[in-house]
């Protein structure tokens, strides 16, 4: 009863537009936005704007204590979930439920602006943990991310990093 209790408590903020307007971070060579986390969500959800380049891509990975789901701004990303791949454009959701391998890659001729959401806060976590604040306006440099490094991240926030995506 006391969780029911929990999830029936508004969460306010004393400045809303702080959440809009929260600083840019550098993740895996894109711009990423902590928009929600469990400061501010009870502990309930993560979201992330990611406005990344053509060709940008996520590792394929799988998440054990929460569902994915991408909702995409502008742009076209080529994703994958288990088996099924599928084009999304604007205004298309895709949902990668929890213990399901996944992954997605930027198409098209430009970059692409998404949101990434999460059902809990470890996600919110995992990016903060394996980005910096950005240094500029524009994409960082691309690099190769450590590792090492990632996968340990993702292992601490109840996923794990497979390898490159399989298409």
């Amino acid at each position: 009863m006391e969780n029911l209790k929990m999830l029936n408590t508004p969460v306010y903020t004393t400045a809303a537009s702080a959440i809009a307007s929260v600083p840019a971070r550098e993740f895996l060579s894109a711009l990423a936005w902590i928009k929600a986390d469990g400061a501010n969500t009870a502990g309930t959800m993560s979201m992330i704007e990611v406005f990344a380049p053509n060709g940008w891509e996520t590792p394929w990975h799988v998440h054990y204590t929460h569902d994915e789901y991408f909702y995409v701004l502008e742009g076209v990303i080529s994703a994958q979930v288990g088996e099924h791949r599928i084009t999304l454009e604007a205004g298309n959701f895709a949902f990668g439920p929890r213990g399901i391998p996944h992954g997605y890659r930027v198409a098209g001729s430009g970059p692409a602006r998404l949101l990434m959401m999460t059902n809990d806060r470890d996600f919110a976590e995992f990016v903060r943990e394996a980005s910096r604040p950005a240094s500029g306006d524009g994409f960082p440099e691309p690099s190769e991310p450590d590792i090492d490094f990632l996968m340990a991240a993702a292992r601490r926030s109840g996923q794990d990093v497979l390898g490159p995506l399989p298409f």
